[in-house]
């Protein structure tokens, strides 16, 4: 990542956990943490990360104490590199949003969805400048707008364009990662940003930012746990992965109830300032329920693949539930669970 002459330092990472991905790159890189094995045992599980994401949550909660088997950790620039791994078979398990799984279906790859969680979409959002003339998207026509392309927010901001009653085709799609992105809007070279948390917290906080509008209410703010179909063949693997998202769950309530301390870990590990943390914590990622790979979670996703495909962005339709293992959903609430609040997160 680079620093930006006379604007501000961008959060060193691609993606976290929670948020989604953008375009494909070239594959994970192992170092530092990826290098990292926990537990002992005869049984391996390789599991795929992005920074400060389920690594460093599991850690911070106390939950990687005790394992009877083996986490080899990968991480992973964003969820779409993630899942190639998956479908390789280098990675049997790891966290992403609700659109690489899309993507990567769409490209028919080995994986299945094992895990889901729901989280508050106000840290998905669509940005202008303060200075900005904008107040409403239906002004986004002929406007040009960054966003990472087949990420959550490229879905975000398809969703929010057809609720304006716009189309891709009324507007300029830059497909740009966060850090040209960002350089982008703070240059005035696009009018908009479509963008996830914690990106979405820093641009308030440093780049002049304020929310045109928000994912809550337009996107279904699901995130995925997703395993190699290998992986859940082997009866002892598939075992660990059972084990594995449950530490995950008590993870997640343990977040929940310790937002400040999360926060300070999860800027520990980014670089990100604690305050920015905090609000993204607030905002999104401390606010997630796990909840169950439910009929309305597999429709929910459908809406997704249906959006892409109608937009001729994946090469094909296809059946998302086709993709799904609902095996762990035992004594888990319905996707359509409302999220957790902190109340105002900023």
């Amino acid at each position: 990542m680079r620093r930006l002459a006379g604007s501000v330092l961008l959060v060193p990472l691609v993606a976290v956990l929670a948020a989604c991905g953008g375009a494909s790159r070239a594959g994970g890189s192992a170092g530092g943490a990826g290098d990292d094995v926990d537990g002992k045992g005869s049984l391996t599980l390789n599991v795929g990360d992005q920074k400060g994401g389920s690594e460093a949550i599991l850690r911070a909660a106390g939950e990687l104490k005790g394992l009877t088997y083996r986490i080899k950790w990968s991480t992973f620039t964003s969820g779409p590199p993630l899942l190639e791994a998956v479908n390789a078979g280098a990675v049997d398990i790891g966290g992403v949003g609700n659109t690489p799984p899309v993507f990567a279906a769409a490209a028919k790859s080995k994986i299945k969805v094992v895990a889901g969680a729901h989280s508050r979409a106000e840290g998905d959002a669509l940005l202008v400048r303060k200075g900005s003339p904008l107040t409403r998207t239906a002004q986004l026509r002929g406007k040009a707008i960054a966003v990472a392309q087949g990420s959550s927010a490229h879905y975000q901001l398809l969703a929010q364009l057809r609720k304006a009653g716009l189309s891709p085709k009324d507007v300029t799609l830059n497909y740009l990662q966060p850090a040209d992105a960002l350089a982008a809007f703070t240059r005035g070279k696009v009018d908009a940003w479509a963008i996830w948390d914690p990106y979405t917290s820093q641009a308030l906080d440093q780049a002049g930012a304020r929310v045109l509008a928000t994912g809550q209410g337009v996107v279904n703010g699901l995130s995925f746990q997703v395993a190699a179909p290998a992986a859940l063949g082997d009866a002892k693997k598939a075992a660990a992965v059972q084990d594995y998202v449950e530490r995950l769950r008590r993870a997640q309530d343990w977040v929940y109830a310790h937002p400040d301390a999360w926060a300070q870990v999860w800027a520990r590990e980014t670089g990100m300032p604690q305050r920015v943390a905090l609000a993204a914590v607030k905002r999104t990622r401390g606010t997630a329920v796990q909840v169950a790979l439910d009929k309305a979670a597999v429709a929910s996703e459908q809406r997704i693949v249906d959006a892409f495909a109608r937009e001729g962005l994946i090469p094909r339709s296809f059946d998302f539930g086709e993709f799904v293992d609902p095996r762990f959903n035992r004594g888990l609430p319905p996707s359509g669970t409302a999220p957790r609040s902190y109340g105002k997160a900023h």
